[in-house]
């Protein structure tokens, strides 16, 4: 149905009511699967598993479920189904986070998106909270200073210091997780510098090191071959070039930030000789 669709996938039967469907048209929908019953008085679309979790135990999405409800960048999807309602109870399945504090999504059952935020800073591991923030503050739906003021006082030490990490600018997940990383290795760093031949790169290291974060539009044969000759260029200019993936970001950034700090003490000490060739004869 389409009314149920635009509403998230998941409604209460007195919305169906005000909006004019019939009790047997409700039954119909059900008996032929294309409606859920979720409990007395919830229906919702086979596919909307969280909205109708969230209405059926009588609450709104937050944290993570709601992330995709506001476009969020997330690393992972949800293991359990996050909601906010005002007599929490420990319920299978579900991370209940209380009463929401904030305005509520005009239509859905989704709390606003600052209690959506807040939820994640103080419930996800730090990255997985940083990742929803920095999309928010970056698209401009959410200020940096009004979170900063929700979270005053020492138990929310953790919490800002999450804040900390969030930049101005971040055009990927990898770009402000590699920037976390990067300042947290107490490396000095500029981001979105422009080279000359080159263009706009993802971050300058000690201003001699060049490295970009790639995602999977990186592996199209048309980027593959431009990546190629900016690296090129970027050599030609005299830098050194590193490039990293999202496995790399992600799943091994102490690996990345290792061979970053390699490649800076080699330049730092000159280089080092050209391996000797083999000087035995060729058979």
């Amino acid at each position: 149905m389409n009314y149920i669709n635009r509403h998230g996938g998941a409604v209460r039967a007195l919305q169906l009511k005000k909006a004019g469907f019939p009790r047997a048209v409700i039954s119909q929908a059900v008996a032929t699967g294309i409606l859920l019953k979720v409990r007395r008085g919830i229906y919702a679309m086979p596919a909307a598993t969280d909205l109708s979790a969230a209405l059926g135990a009588g609450g709104r999405l937050t944290c993570l479920s709601a992330a995709p409800v506001y476009s969020l960048w997330t690393l992972r999807a949800a293991d359990s189904v996050h909601i906010c309602r005002s007599h929490p109870t420990r319920t299978p399945a579900l991370t209940d986070h209380g009463r929401p504090k904030h305005p509520r999504h005009a239509w859905l059952p989704v709390v606003g998106l600052a209690d959506v935020l807040l939820h994640a800073l103080h419930c996800l591991p730090e990255f997985e909270a940083l990742v929803m923030v920095q999309s928010a503050v970056g698209s401009g739906s959410i200020s940096l200073d009004f979170l900063y003021a929700r979270c005053q006082g020492r138990r929310n030490g953790k919490v800002r210091s999450i804040l900390n990490l969030v930049i101005p600018r971040a055009d990927s997940v990898l770009e402000v997780l590699a920037n976390a990383h990067f300042s947290r290795a107490g490396l000095r760093i500029r981001r979105h510098v422009f080279i000359e031949g080159v263009g706009e790169v993802d971050f300058l290291v000690e201003e001699c090191l060049v490295v970009e974060t790639d995602g999977s539009t990186h592996f199209e044969r048309k980027s593959v071959k431009k990546d190629q000759r900016r690296n090129n260029q970027s050599i030609i200019g005299g830098y050194l070039v590193l490039r990293y993936y999202y496995e790399d970001v992600v799943h091994h950034p102490e690996a990345m930030v290792a061979e970053v700090k390699a490649v800076l003490t080699l330049w730092r000490n000159g280089g080092t000789p050209a391996r000797r060739a083999s000087t035995y004869p060729i058979a």
